[in-house]
């Protein structure tokens, strides 16, 4: 998802053990959440972005979830849900008996494909709709049984319906073809929106509820800081917020945890599969010249921009697909070395007959992709100023207008994160290599598209795909469309007596609030 950047902002593996088991609550254990991303949508066919989807996690339920720590779903709504036809175009799933809306309205399969089938209708620009373009028709046998018939193989069709795009709504409750825009969310999920506001959002547990959350808390306040993360920070410190997610600065976060040493403030480190790519327009003059995006690939220095930009809340990325997913190379460190070249770069251009300095702007977007990305793109510029063989400058503008120019071609190289839907290769590989490529940069290879990603997505057992996504990761390292840059750590920091906020950090994104407790 793009980090609107999707790219649901947001590394593979380390968690930190809190408490688990039976939690007794104390006098206050209604939990207060602040981040700076805004919800941009509360009704599932429009929202495509990390904070909407925290919404939907925990308002929605869909037939399959992600375990905490886990990347394959397993049956949360559904009992059982399996391809029938060993060649991954027929997907069946049976759901639990006596499900209902916390509103007290029965959930059935007919409620399953009215979602999906709203959805796509809909087709919102913002919405997830792009995630579901392999699904060919729906069936309702039964009150309980679902069919999904897919025009193609799609081995990663469970991941995508375990993602907020998979949400299951009222039929009573929505339009069929029109969005919800009235901040009401009606969903079977563990929790009810109970208010929606500019300020913040109120949820409640649903007693209905009958899925895989265990809830450890009487309900969750999420407060919204509209990028405000000094007064996010702030809050956390006074004691008005009781975990900050999403939005403190690489250098808050290097000071909390390492400086200022508050025996009632704890840094909290997860997995995160979010990362950050260079983009280059194939049709600009400029970075459209293999030479010149080889050229800036040898001399990027990651190490130094994850050290002082990022004060390590982040590691080097040197592949599209990061670290900790199934089928991750690291194609761009074994073409390009780990440590920046200067001849190297030098000799690509000359090659190229390219013999001055290579003129360059770097665009930005103040926020969306993270707090510090103007100071990231002016970073490296510098390291590419700082070899002699280009002059680089950057440009920030608003996130709408970026958008529009982007789209109109009048970047040559820009920034983009990505949260991912789903951890799986495919979602580090389809959306910006397939058929209706999102980055906007006009990049197209027939292996890849038409032959290498419909190869993975056929193959059911994932694993069996990692040669073919490392086939595509060499490719893409070649040709350069993009170039990674770094993967991100995932943080939260919670105030004294607050636990379980690991358990909603990993390569899912799912944030849940249901594990948070308080003493």
């Amino acid at each position: 998802m793009l980090n609107q950047w999707p790219a649901r902002l947001a590394p593979a593996g380390l968690a930190l053990a809190l408490l688990t088991g039976c939690t007794t609550f104390g006098e206050d254990p209604h939990v207060v959440v602040g981040m700076s991303d805004d919800v941009l949508a509360t009704d599932p066919a429009s929202g495509y972005d990390p904070g909407s989807w925290l919404l939907f996690d925990n308002v929605f339920q869909s037939l399959l979830s992600f375990p905490s720590g886990g990347t394959e779903p397993e049956p949360d709504a559904a009992e059982a849900c399996y391809f029938t036809d060993g060649r991954a175009r027929v997907y069946k799933c049976v759901l639990k008996d006596g499900l209902r809306f916390s509103n007290g309205d029965p959930l059935t399969a007919q409620d399953v494909k009215f979602s999906f089938d709203r959805t796509l209708r809909i087709k919102d620009p913002a919405g997830p709709a792009v995630m579901f373009s392999t699904l060919d028709t729906i069936e309702t046998p039964g009150d309980r049984t679902v069919v999904f018939r897919l025009k193609v193989p799609d081995a990663t069709f469970p991941s995508k319906i375990a993602s907020g795009a998979g949400s299951i709504v009222d039929h009573r409750q929505y339009d069929s073809g029109k969005l919800r825009t009235d901040g009401v969310a009606i969903g079977s999920g563990p929790y009810t929106l109970d208010r929606f506001g500019k300020g913040e959002a109120v949820f409640s547990v649903n007693g209905r509820y009958k899925g895989n959350a265990e809830v450890k808390n009487t309900g969750i306040t999420l407060r919204f800081f509209h990028g405000d993360q000094g007064a996010l920070k702030q809050d956390l410190l006074d004691g008005k917020v009781d975990v900050a997610y999403r939005g403190l600065t690489a250098q808050d976060i290097s000071a909390i945890g390492l400086r200022t040493r508050r025996k009632d403030i704890e840094v909290v480190e997860g997995s995160s599969a979010e990362v950050q790519h260079l983009v280059f327009d194939m049709r600009d003059p400029v970075a459209g010249k293999l030479a010149v995006r080889r050229a800036i690939a040898h001399v990027l220095d990651r190490d130094a921009l994850v050290r002082e930009v990022y004060r390590d809340t982040a590691i080097p990325l040197y592949s599209i697909v990061p670290a900790g997913i199934g089928g991750h190379t690291p194609a761009f460190f074994d073409l390009y070395g780990g440590r920046p070249s200067r001849a190297e770069a030098a000799a690509v251009l000359r090659a190229d007959g390219i013999t001055g300095k290579v003129k360059l702007t770097l665009w930005s977007t103040p926020t969306r992709y993270g707090p510090a990305t103007d100071q990231e793109l002016a970073a490296i510029a510098a390291q590419l100023n700082a070899s002699g063989l280009f002059d680089a400058d950057v440009r920030s503008v608003p996130f709408d207008r970026y958008e529009r120019d982007i789209a109109a071609g009048r970047y040559g190289v820009y920034v983009k994160g990505w949260v991912p839907d789903y951890p799986d290769a495919d979602n580090f590989t389809a959306p910006f290599f397939g058929r209706g490529n999102v980055l906007g940069n006009h990049y197209e290879n027939g292996t890849v598209t038409r032959e290498l990603i419909p190869r993975t997505a056929a193959l059911s057992e994932r694993t069996d795909a990692d040669g073919t996504f490392g086939r595509i990761q060499d490719i893409v390292a070649g040709q350069v469309p993009v170039l990674p840059v770094w993967q991100a750590k995932q943080y939260a920091v919670v105030r004294d007596g607050v636990h379980g906020v690991d358990y909603c950090l990993d390569a899912s994104t799912v944030f849940r609030f249901w594990e948070i407790s308080k003493d």
